[in-house]
């Protein structure tokens, strides 16, 4: 084959081009509906297809709720003595908090490649949970909490860019910002509830059978992430062509729709060479480069979260108690949790990303210095709902990163694991961006946030310009059915 020929194949963005060319206007020629019964039938099918794989992929909600109150449960902990046990000073507790995300950015990329290598989520996200879970469990023992969160954030790992790979395998452009929405809506109901359970485990559980508090804390929410990571392997989906709970004309309607959404097939058609190809794609996409940057400087400003509960309500600004500092962290959660919801079901329906992503953060910075400007208690806890509502943004980013890269699915699983891998550099710096020579107010952490906010806005205004050269181009060259990224 042609050396010029050949790379024109393993770029995915010409290979789309080169496909509604060949393709162009077969389609039309052949009724795709008939062998579903007529085109009433298909439709009938596909709602019941999308009804089965929801309510299955459902439980990646509760997994990701468990997986971020095991990330974060240090944090409540620290309320009720973790600190003191452990003997921490200065910025030791930072340092417990963010040598999580060593391995949590190490392992992420090897694990998609893995995940998409064997096609088996249903067996490999469970078993990952299982470990981590039982890591958790012993960071409240006696094993050195240090060691314990640095290879909790190994198994962790597999986790979220996972589940964004395997929602990609099912659903549409269009019908992805919404999924990734209830998705993440996992994450952010934790922030929530979890300051609930944790509030209702410290509060009750000091000196059981003669442990602390904080103990119990990573006991019983390690055990319970175990027991729904086995109830997690007979629900989960695999990938379309390899999941078994579907009948024939179920599993070829699965993978027909994601024929249709793009103009190509998925695996068969897409992918060349050894797993490392997709590695190398990526790798060499400055695009999936410039959306890790953007989205790590979200995450910068997004730090806020870490330290909600000590360092927003606790430290003398509004002057609560421990147990209500907890309780007044879940209202701010919950709006957001359903605001995204709606900002990314409207994204969707409307098929744009970039002022869904925008509006949100904009409201954000409208939040810091709200926070900045005032020592007012009503006023402060509003910005705190401003502040929470930013991860409606951050929501709608990742369905936005799945929409760009979509084919061939090596390179769309390394590409989901590397911007989310690089972007936990953002939850590291954020670990130290709220020191507490800086309070109580925070004020210069504030600042920082607002900083790193306008950042993203002006990165993803950037972005949006490169897609829409790029979407004129397409249609100059292959016409108005070609492949469109959304914008």
């Amino acid at each position: 084959m042609d050396p010029v020929h050949e790379q024109d194949l393993n770029d995915p963005e010409k290979r789309l081009d080169e496909y509604t060319h060949t393709h162009e206007g077969q389609e039309d020629s052949l009724d795709q509906d008939a062998k579903y019964g007529g085109h009433q039938a298909r439709i009938s099918l596909e709602k019941k297809l999308l009804w089965k794989i929801d309510l299955r992929m459902s439980i990646l909600i509760f997994i990701y709720i468990l997986n971020y109150i095991d990330r974060n449960n240090a944090a409540a902990a620290r309320l009720r003595g973790l600190e003191d046990d452990l003997h921490l000073k200065g910025e030791e507790f930072a340092t417990l908090l963010s040598i999580l995300y060593v391995g949590y950015i190490i392992m992420q990329i090897p694990s998609n490649m893995f995940l998409n290598w064997i096609g088996k989520p249903s067996v490999y996200l469970p078993a990952c949970m299982i470990v981590w879970g039982v890591i958790s469990c012993l960071t409240g023992g006696f094993v050195g909490a240090l060691l314990t969160r640095f290879f909790l954030g190994f198994v962790e790992a597999a986790f979220f860019p996972g589940a964004l790979f395997l929602i990609s395998k099912w659903y549409k452009r269009e019908e992805i910002g919404v999924r990734t929405a209830i998705l993440y809506c996992g994450n952010i109901i934790s922030n929530a509830f979890g300051n609930l359970l944790a509030s209702g485990i410290l509060s009750g559980m000091e000196g059981k059978l003669g442990h602390a508090a904080w103990r119990w804390l990573f006991y019983i929410e390690g055990s319970l992430t175990v027991f729904i990571a086995i109830l997690a392997i007979f629900i989960l989906p695999d990938f379309p062509a390899t999941t078994k709970w579907l009948s024939p004309l179920e599993r070829q309607l699965a993978i027909q729709r994601m024929e249709e959404d793009v103009g190509v097939g998925d695996q068969n058609e897409t992918e060349d060479g050894s797993p490392m190809n997709g590695l190398w794609l990526a790798l060499k996409d400055w695009k999936i480069w410039w959306m890790s940057l953007a989205l790590t400087a979200q995450v910068v400003g997004l730090s806020f979260n870490q330290y909600f509960p000590t360092l927003r309500l606790v430290n003398a600004t509004m002057g609560f108690n421990r147990t209500v500092t907890l309780l007044l962290c879940a209202p701010p959660f919950v709006f957001t949790t359903i605001l995204s919801f709606i900002i990314s079901r409207h994204s969707d329906k409307t098929k744009e990303r970039f002022y869904h992503i925008i509006v949100p953060f904009v409201f954000g910075i409208v939040g810091f210095i709200l926070a900045v400007s005032t020592m007012n208690t009503a006023a402060r806890y509003v910005s705190l709902f401003l502040m929470a509502q930013s991860y409606a943004g951050f929501v709608v980013m990742y369905a936005w990163i799945s929409n760009c890269f979509p084919r061939p699915p090596s390179k769309r699983a390394v590409a989901l694991a590397l911007t989310n891998a690089f972007s936990q550099l953002g939850n590291v710096a954020g670990s130290y961006v709220w020191p507490t020579m800086w309070g109580p107010t925070y004020n210069n952490s504030d600042y920082i946030c607002i900083a790193v906010f306008a950042f993203t806005i002006i990165m993803n205004w950037i972005f949006r310009q490169h897609l829409i050269a790029l979407n004129k181009k397409m249609e100059k060259g292959v016409g108005a059915a070609g492949f469109r990224y959304l914008i």
